[in-house]
């Protein structure tokens, strides 16, 4: 396990978007400044259609901004005279919705990436994708396919897909929205292990904040569309963690800090009539 991280380090400065800046002219990000540590677990939380995923998005190299800069390490992803992010291996998103080839094997899919981008031949691939596969529990189900495993297996091989490279940032949009509350739970588990075990830099959208406050360093809370930085919460609890945590007093006051700031963004988004936006 890593005891230090060395890369991943994020800085938005001053970041704005808007969309369709000749026509509807929606402001998504109003100035947002946030500064993220290398190996930060970063849970950002906020109304539907705040702009969240704008942030994401344009991290990962989706979308452009219209002013501002975004930084990775130091070096300059998008800003004045390069709008947009190149796309790259040190920032892998994990969306809502499922990503695995489901023709693919689980092994064979974990290993998909490094062969087709030619940074491994696919016996050394495969190997990698087994051991890796094997860390998060899932050695029995390597050689089977999405479909033949439970959606909890599905999402752990696809946080191992995303880590085969060896990326400097993790980005995850709501990957554990629509599951049970027991999955979610194993979910978590799974997650901090990889964590504990790799520091990588993790920006995570929620709208849960139980799940913000037990996986977080900080909560990032943000206001109403269009968005920007309204609150951090830091949370000081040790790490490793397990379900422990959340029937602690200082969980639970965390959670009642957020989420009285995020209620009141919730109510002037529902006044104001938002609608989810990517």
């Amino acid at each position: 396990m890593a005891e230090t991280a060395t890369k991943g380090a994020i800085s938005i400065r001053n970041v704005t978007k808007i969309y369709d800046p000749e026509g509807v002219n929606v402001m998504a990000v109003d100035n947002c400044s946030l500064e993220i540590a290398a190996g930060e677990v970063c849970m950002i939380v906020g109304p539907s259609g705040c702009g969240k995923t704008t942030l994401l998005n344009a991290i990962a190299g989706f979308h452009s901004v219209t002013k501002g800069e975004i930084y990775l390490d130091g070096d300059l992803l998008c800003g004045a005279g390069k709008p947009i992010a190149e796309q790259g291996a040190d920032r892998v998103v994990v969306f809502q919705s499922g990503a695995l080839f489901p023709w693919k094997t689980l092994i064979d899919n974990v290993a998909y990436g490094p062969i087709v981008q030619g940074v491994m031949n696919k016996s050394d691939a495969r190997d990698k994708a087994a051991d890796l596969l094997a860390e998060a529990g899932l050695v029995d189900v390597g050689n089977k396919f999405p479909g033949e495993v439970s959606s909890g297996m599905a999402r752990r091989a696809e946080i191992v897909r995303a880590l085969i490279n060896d990326p400097k940032v993790l980005l995850l949009d709501e990957p554990y929205r629509a599951m049970d509350s027991l999955t979610k739970s194993i979910m978590h588990e799974a997650l901090l292990e990889v964590y504990d075990r790799t520091k990588v830099t993790i920006f995570f959208i929620t709208h849960d904040l139980e799940e913000a406050i037990f996986l977080g360093d900080r909560v990032v809370v943000m206001t109403t569309r269009p968005a920007k930085t309204k609150k951090i919460v830091d949370v000081n609890i040790p790490r490793p963690r397990d379900y422990k945590t959340l029937s602690s007093e200082e969980f639970r006051l965390l959670v009642g800090e957020a989420k009285d700031a995020v209620h009141e963004e919730a109510i002037k988004a529902f006044e104001a009539g938002e609608r989810e936006l990517a």
